[in-house]
């Protein structure tokens, strides 16, 4: 995982977590990166000094995580892989599929898969429930 520091257009700077460089520009195209504090898709890398991990710097930051922290991520990442275990992948079908499901146009299942802050939006004002799932980053990168 690579952490980017970004901001949008209105200057609010935040992280974002992602398997590469193709993976960030792929979820900007999409609209899947969004400010926190103002929910602009017009993001851009910021600048940042690079990081260098050595096996001690590695230490350290294992060693400044508390117990609780290392447990709530252990619990979130094992969340997200029993999601992904007992539900199917429907891709950039999501959207399409949750309305099917929760207007009874199709068999009630468990779907993941990715949507647009658009569709997101709409699949609330619709009453569907969804949650995003936690994207964890992996314990040794």
């Amino acid at each position: 995982m690579i952490r980017f520091s970004l901001i949008c257009d209105n200057a609010h700077e935040f992280e974002g977590w992602f398997r590469s460089n193709d993976d960030f520009d792929t979820q900007k195209k999409r609209g899947f990166v969004d400010c926190p504090r103002c929910n602009s898709t017009k993001i851009e890398k910021a600048l940042m000094a690079p990081a260098v991990s050595t096996s001690r710097k590695q230490e350290k930051i294992a060693l400044a995580m508390g117990e609780q922290q290392r447990q709530v991520m252990a619990e979130m990442r094992a969340f997200a892989e029993k999601v992904k275990a007992d539900a199917d992948y429907v891709g950039d079908r999501f959207a399409e599929e949750a309305r099917k499901i929760h207007f009874g146009e199709a068999d009630q299942r468990g779907i993941y898969g990715e949507a647009t802050p658009e569709e997101a939006r709409s699949l609330v004002e619709d009453g569907v429930e969804f949650m995003p799932l936690p994207v964890v980053p992996e314990d040794r990168n």
